[in-house]
């Protein structure tokens, strides 16, 4: 977690920092909370996930997560255990060894109760590694419609006759 100054203040949402005098956040349009209300609240949080344990047992309820190779899960896996998230890799059963280290799937698994936190620490981390934070994403739920007369590109926004099956924009084909 990085130092923060109780002096200046942060956005709730994407957690850059502004000088004391500034009240909203330019990029989420949101009040900002003082420095003394952001180390309090993560103090707090801090404290509550300490207590939480990292154990599983046979009667929690666990739901699959992710599904990917050893190494990206065994990263996840770790991730979430920095956030107290308890998690159990599987591997799929073979007919190699049997002990999941031959496996050709691997699965990370947590308890469902823990779901909605899980997937957001997994949200913000593949943001935060694929850029996409920094990225306009109030797009991506349009969809390419050929037989629109004018429609919106997912990716940057552009809107044009999709006449053709790129975008002129950005050039996302729509095959």
């Amino acid at each position: 977690m990085r130092q923060r100054d109780p002096e200046l203040n942060y956005c709730p949402v994407c957690d850059e920092e502004y000088r004391s005098n500034i009240k909203r956040c330019v990029d989420c349009a949101v009040d900002l909370v003082s420095g003394h209300e952001k180390i309090a609240a993560e103090q707090g949080l801090k404290a509550k996930k300490s207590v939480r344990s990292l154990e599983l047992s046979e009667n929690d309820d666990l739901v699959t997560i992710r599904k990917g190779t050893l190494l990206e899960i065994k990263k996840l896996q770790q991730l979430l255990a920095k956030e107290y998230i308890p998690s159990l890799i599987v591997g799929e059963k073979t007919q190699n060894c049997g002990k999941g280290c031959c496996a050709t799937e691997i699965f990370l698994q947590i308890k469902r109760s823990d779901g909605e936190e899980a997937n957001a620490i997994l949200v913000r981390d593949f943001k935060r590694t694929t850029g996409l934070d920094h990225h306009d994403l109030s797009h991506v739920d349009a969809v390419y419609n050929p037989a629109a007369g004018q429609t919106v590109c997912p990716a940057c926004g552009f809107r044009f006759s999709p006449t053709t099956s790129t975008c002129p924009d950005c050039g996302l084909c729509f095959g």
